[in-house]
């Protein structure tokens, strides 16, 4: 149900409707709160992303209820192929889908409106809205016809992306550099469908810093793009390199890309997009605020994986808000539930900065690729990192490091 023009008040106002807002609204309504959903942008919309869906997401999907619908719609893939600077390959089976970001996005709006949320858009968040107290007490928003509307919310949810605007607008931005940045078209390729199954990653030198990929859709679309990374030396690091000089490079270099850009036909022009990684660079909460999703930083630094974890986080998010309101917990137990959850993802997050040396020396992704062709268990190991039962930080510590060095012996 959209929200009508006399209403200004509900007990929790979500802003920003994309995998963090959708599924904290959808489990909050189907809880029997008050909902009301709010994005800038009018849906379908496009957002730039891989638009991969790893283990972890459809884990958060099936908890939502929309599995099957969206691997109904997906193009499904039992591997991702993973190559190195020097042309080495493995392939590392896991359960993997790719749907464009416009369907998932819209799917998970649908179903918390389905569930009871009440739905706002386009509707810009400009600034909080605070009571006596100085608690965040809703939002005034910016509508398409220049006017603004106060809605009074008893808690604020703020799933607004890796912008930094609305993080500074709500007085929770800790840096306003992102982690990383993404560039992602999307092509046709008949030929290329029938020859390209599964998902591909590629690390080279020209890409240090970063990654290409070329992920299969169905009706035979590819989303192929680039991203790159930065550590915690981000304030200090150089500029970000042209990202579209990054693309060609990546096409240059790597035969599928240049194949499925020489002779598919382009959808549209190349996106780019900022990335929030590692639980870092914004506040997690504040006085009647929750901070959810990638703008609390729910993407991974190694591999630019956002779904699944900013779907995670606006569970959390609603659990600590349903639970308070059940309980008549006080805010500040209401605040201290969901950062507890957050700081529980905390050492996977650590994990993946940490392996996130591959992308800043590709010769590792080489020394990786060359091990794990001559070793049944390391390709295991790393198809348990992608089903997040092993961690991935040992690739980037010095004792991984160490041990792929050593003579392979009985490895296999």
């Amino acid at each position: 149900m959209t929200l009508s023009a006399a209403s200004n008040t509900c007990e929790v106002l979500v802003i920003g409707a994309g995998p963090a807002g959708s599924a904290c609204a959808q489990a909050l309504a189907g809880a029997g709160l008050d909902v009301v959903l709010v994005d800038q942008h009018a849906f379908p919309r496009d957002k730039t992303c891989g638009d991969g869906l790893i283990p972890d997401a459809q884990r958060a999907l099936s908890r939502l209820g929309l599995l099957d619908e969206v691997l109904a719609r997906a193009r499904v893939a039992t591997h991702v192929g993973c190559v190195g600077p020097s042309g080495g390959r493995v392939e590392l089976a896991a359960r993997l889908a790719v749907l464009p970001r416009r369907e998932l996005d819209e799917l998970l709006r649908r179903e918390a409106v389905a569930h009871g949320a009440r739905w706002l858009a386009p509707a810009r968040f400009e600034a909080p809205l605070f009571d006596a107290d100085g608690r965040v007490g809703g939002a005034r928003l910016a509508l398409p016809d220049g006017s603004s509307r106060a809605l009074r919310a008893r808690w604020t949810v703020l799933a607004t992306g890796a912008a930094a605007g609305p993080l500074l607008a709500a007085g929770v931005c800790e840096r306003r550099l992102p982690s990383g940045i993404a560039l992602r078209g999307y092509v046709r390729s008949e030929a290329l469908a029938g020859r390209v199954a599964g998902l591909e990653v590629v690390w080279h030198r020209a890409l240090r810093r970063g990654y290409g990929w070329i992920f299969p859709c169905r009706d035979g679309v590819f989303n192929i793009g680039v991203g790159l990374t930065r550590g915690r030396g981000a304030a200090a690091a150089p500029p970000e390199a042209n990202l579209r000089e990054l693309f060609d490079a990546f096409v240059r270099l790597h035969p599928t890309a240049r194949e499925l850009m020489a002779t598919g036909q382009s959808l549209g022009p190349l996106k780019g997009a900022p990335l929030r990684c590692s639980l870092e660079g914004a506040r997690w909460s504040r006085p009647g605020l929750l901070v959810a999703g990638e703008a609390a930083g729910s993407t991974y630094l190694l591999t630019g994986e956002g779904i699944g974890k900013a779907l995670e986080a606006g569970l959390l998010a609603a659990q600590a808000i349903a639970d308070g309101r059940q309980a008549r917990a006080p805010d500040s137990a209401v605040r201290a539930r969901y950062e507890a959850g957050l700081h529980a993802l905390k050492p996977r997050f650590a994990a993946y900065e940490q392996a996130n040396r591959i992308n800043e020396h590709p010769w590792l992704a080489d020394l990786v690729i060359w091990r794990a062709r001559h070793s049944r268990r390391l390709v295991r190991q790393l198809g348990e990192v992608l089903e997040e039962s092993r961690s991935p930080g040992p690739l980037g510590s010095a004792g991984g490091l160490l041990q792929l060095l050593l003579p392979l012996g009985g490895s296999s």
